[in-house]
Protein backbone atom coordinates (compact mmCIF):
# COMPACT_ATOMS: atom_id res chain seq x y z
CA UNK A 1 0.00 0.00 0.00
CA UNK A 2 1.41 3.32 -1.06
CA UNK A 3 -0.75 6.55 -0.13
CA UNK A 4 1.27 9.90 -0.85
CA UNK A 5 0.83 13.36 0.94
CA UNK A 6 2.07 16.84 0.11
CA UNK A 7 4.87 16.09 1.95
CA UNK A 8 5.83 12.16 2.61
CA UNK A 9 4.74 8.45 1.38
CA UNK A 10 3.75 5.53 3.10
CA UNK A 11 5.12 2.84 2.15
CA UNK A 12 4.29 -1.25 3.28
CA UNK A 13 7.15 -2.65 5.63
CA UNK A 14 8.38 -5.88 5.21
CA UNK A 15 6.34 -7.34 7.57
CA UNK A 16 2.64 -7.34 7.59
CA UNK A 17 0.49 -4.43 8.69
CA UNK A 18 3.98 -2.72 9.42
CA UNK A 19 4.48 0.82 7.34
CA UNK A 20 7.70 3.06 6.77
CA UNK A 21 6.99 7.14 6.04
CA UNK A 22 9.17 8.96 4.27
CA UNK A 23 9.56 12.53 4.60
CA UNK A 24 7.98 14.85 7.35
CA UNK A 25 4.49 14.00 8.04
CA UNK A 26 2.15 16.49 9.99
CA UNK A 27 -0.71 15.67 12.96
CA UNK A 28 -3.30 15.76 10.17
CA UNK A 29 -1.71 13.69 7.98
CA UNK A 30 -1.02 10.90 10.46
CA UNK A 31 -4.49 10.52 11.50
CA UNK A 32 -5.78 10.72 7.92
CA UNK A 33 -3.22 7.58 7.27
CA UNK A 34 -4.77 5.68 10.75
CA UNK A 35 -8.12 6.49 10.02
CA UNK A 36 -7.22 4.83 5.94
CA UNK A 37 -5.86 1.97 7.51
CA UNK A 38 -8.91 1.95 10.51
CA UNK A 39 -11.12 1.97 7.15
CA UNK A 40 -8.95 -0.85 5.31
CA UNK A 41 -9.61 -3.63 8.53
CA UNK A 42 -13.23 -2.66 9.13
CA UNK A 43 -14.14 -3.64 5.79
CA UNK A 44 -17.00 -5.24 4.29
CA UNK A 45 -15.92 -8.93 4.11
CA UNK A 46 -12.84 -8.86 6.34
CA UNK A 47 -12.94 -10.63 9.41
CA UNK A 48 -12.90 -9.07 12.58
CA UNK A 49 -9.78 -9.13 14.93
CA UNK A 50 -9.24 -9.60 18.34
CA UNK A 51 -11.83 -6.70 20.28
CA UNK A 52 -9.02 -5.22 21.13
CA UNK A 53 -7.86 -4.31 17.49
CA UNK A 54 -11.45 -3.67 16.69
CA UNK A 55 -11.44 -0.67 19.49
CA UNK A 56 -8.68 0.93 18.25
CA UNK A 57 -9.62 0.89 14.86
CA UNK A 58 -13.57 2.78 16.58
CA UNK A 59 -11.68 4.90 18.55
CA UNK A 60 -9.10 5.82 15.66
CA UNK A 61 -12.60 6.26 13.28
CA UNK A 62 -14.65 8.52 15.91
CA UNK A 63 -11.83 10.70 17.40
CA UNK A 64 -13.23 13.73 15.79
CA UNK A 65 -16.57 13.79 16.39
CA UNK A 66 -17.62 16.61 17.67
CA UNK A 67 -21.22 15.00 18.60
CA UNK A 68 -22.36 11.64 19.60
CA UNK A 69 -22.84 9.10 17.01
CA UNK A 70 -24.26 5.65 18.23
CA UNK A 71 -23.50 2.70 15.22
CA UNK A 72 -23.37 -0.65 14.36
CA UNK A 73 -20.65 -3.26 13.24
CA UNK A 74 -22.93 -5.97 11.72
CA UNK A 75 -21.33 -9.07 11.28
CA UNK A 76 -22.24 -12.98 9.38
CA UNK A 77 -22.08 -16.43 11.23
CA UNK A 78 -18.25 -15.98 10.66
CA UNK A 79 -17.37 -12.67 11.99
CA UNK A 80 -17.09 -11.30 8.53
CA UNK A 81 -17.90 -7.73 8.42
CA UNK A 82 -21.32 -7.20 6.77
CA UNK A 83 -21.44 -3.20 7.47
CA UNK A 84 -20.47 -0.66 9.67
CA UNK A 85 -22.97 1.69 10.00
CA UNK A 86 -23.42 5.25 11.80
CA UNK A 87 -27.61 4.97 12.46
CA UNK A 88 -27.84 7.96 15.07
CA UNK A 89 -26.16 11.50 15.39
CA UNK A 90 -26.65 13.25 18.58
CA UNK A 91 -25.38 16.80 20.31
CA UNK A 92 -22.42 17.21 22.30
CA UNK A 93 -23.78 14.96 25.08
CA UNK A 94 -26.23 12.84 23.95
CA UNK A 95 -27.54 10.67 21.04
CA UNK A 96 -30.89 9.36 20.86
CA UNK A 97 -31.60 5.51 20.25
CA UNK A 98 -34.25 3.63 19.40
CA UNK A 99 -33.90 -0.50 20.19
CA UNK A 100 -36.66 -0.56 17.02
CA UNK A 101 -34.42 0.59 14.42
CA UNK A 102 -31.26 -1.23 15.60
CA UNK A 103 -33.11 -4.34 15.18
CA UNK A 104 -34.51 -3.44 12.08
CA UNK A 105 -31.24 -2.56 10.79
CA UNK A 106 -29.57 -5.81 11.81
CA UNK A 107 -32.29 -7.91 10.35
CA UNK A 108 -32.47 -6.13 6.78
CA UNK A 109 -29.05 -7.15 6.46
CA UNK A 110 -29.59 -10.68 7.52
CA UNK A 111 -26.51 -10.05 10.93
CA UNK A 112 -26.06 -13.16 12.75
CA UNK A 113 -24.24 -10.90 15.65
CA UNK A 114 -24.15 -6.91 16.32
CA UNK A 115 -21.47 -5.01 17.47
CA UNK A 116 -22.69 -1.52 18.77
CA UNK A 117 -20.70 1.72 18.73
CA UNK A 118 -20.90 4.86 20.69
CA UNK A 119 -18.46 8.01 21.36
CA UNK A 120 -17.87 10.58 23.90
CA UNK A 121 -17.08 13.70 22.23
CA UNK A 122 -16.02 14.79 25.99
CA UNK A 123 -12.92 12.46 25.47
CA UNK A 124 -14.40 10.42 29.02
CA UNK A 125 -14.96 6.68 28.12
CA UNK A 126 -17.17 6.18 31.42
CA UNK A 127 -20.23 5.29 29.88
CA UNK A 128 -23.24 7.25 31.67
CA UNK A 129 -26.57 5.53 33.20
CA UNK A 130 -28.12 6.81 29.84
CA UNK A 131 -25.75 4.71 28.31
CA UNK A 132 -25.81 1.83 30.33
CA UNK A 133 -29.95 1.47 30.42
CA UNK A 134 -29.76 1.57 26.67
CA UNK A 135 -26.58 -1.39 26.19
CA UNK A 136 -29.03 -3.03 28.55
CA UNK A 137 -32.26 -2.76 26.35
CA UNK A 138 -30.48 -3.39 23.63
CA UNK A 139 -29.33 -6.41 24.44
CA UNK A 140 -32.59 -8.00 25.64
CA UNK A 141 -34.01 -6.72 22.27
CA UNK A 142 -31.57 -8.29 20.22
CA UNK A 143 -31.01 -11.43 22.42
CA UNK A 144 -34.92 -12.24 21.89
CA UNK A 145 -34.31 -11.27 17.73
CA UNK A 146 -31.22 -14.22 17.40
CA UNK A 147 -32.28 -17.29 19.90
CA UNK A 148 -35.77 -17.19 17.61
CA UNK A 149 -33.97 -18.75 14.94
Amino acid sequence: MTCYTPQAQLVAGENPGTYRVDGDVTDAQLLHLAKMIAHKRLRKGNKLGSPDEVHRCLQTLLLDYPYEVFGTLLLDTQHRLIAFDELFRGTIDSASVYPREVIKHAIAHNAAAVILVHNHPSGDPEPSDADRRITQRLKEALARIFHQT
